[in-house]
């Protein structure tokens, strides 16, 4: 019997065998309770080519008291800041990754925004 990380990775493999035949970077996310990352992946995998979370420093002290990070305002930001490194590296369309999370709250909120701040996918 799968418990529930090994059914959330189960449904990652799916999505990522789908996203290997389209041959774009790709936009993948992870969230944990307290926090949203978010990172570009070349077509290969073996390269990262931009990423934000709302570990990061500047954004920390943006959304205020600690633990804030685990909401859909903080994944909203998160969004926004990947999609500007993004375009800064030159890469306009990813294929999004939702690493086997539902589409909604705060994964849904990132997707969101990247798509408001340019990215295509």
């Amino acid at each position: 019997m799968l418990n529930k990380k090994d059914q959330r990775l189960r449904r990652a493999r799916q999505t990522r065998v789908r996203i290997v035949k389209q041959d774009a970077a790709r936009l993948t996310v992870f969230r944990s309770n307290l926090h949203i990352y978010a990172s570009i992946v070349s077509n290969d995998g073996a390269r990262i080519l931009a990423s934000a979370s709302t570990v990061e420093k500047d954004l920390r002290a943006q959304l205020g008291a600690a633990g804030k990070g685990g909401n859909a305002a903080a994944a909203s930001i998160v969004g926004k800041r990947i999609a500007e490194r993004a375009k800064a590296a030159g890469i306009e369309k990813v294929a999004f990754d939702r690493a086997g999370f539902a589409y909604h709250g705060r994964i849904k909120a990132l997707a969101d925004a990247a798509r408001e701040a340019g990215l295509q996918f």
